[in-house]
């Protein structure tokens, strides 16, 4: 295998290692800290693979900025996501995403 296959290969694999446990995170864990950064796994996966596809097709300037954009997306997200885990600690004094089903919301009062 060349010196190419062999970077693609390893980028490649770490990729899929990044897609897995960010998955992983996710589904398994009910902590909303570690869902958070499961997501952000996930997403630094799909950063990669988009660098790696502008890589191969020689389409590197496009790539960077998609990859650019999506970074920006991305802390968009995960800002939203902190203030969401923030308001669940302060209402219920858990980060755990099970304690969420147990949560109302306060009724207006004015009418």
């Amino acid at each position: 295998m060349g010196d190419f296959g062999q970077q693609l290969f390893l980028l490649t694999g770490t990729g899929a290692m990044l897609i897995i446990t960010g998955f992983y995170c996710i589904l398994v864990s009910r902590n909303l800290i570690r869902t958070l950064i499961g997501i952000e796994l996930l997403s630094k996966a799909i950063t990669l693979f988009i660098i790696i596809a502008g890589y191969m097709t020689n389409r590197t300037a496009l790539a960077q900025s998609i990859a650019i954009t999506f970074i920006i997306l991305e802390v968009v997200v995960m800002v939203v996501g902190a203030g969401l885990v923030i308001g669940v600690y302060s209402k219920s004094g858990s980060i755990n995403a099970r304690v969420l089903q147990g949560i109302e919301g306060q009724e207006d009062s004015r009418e």
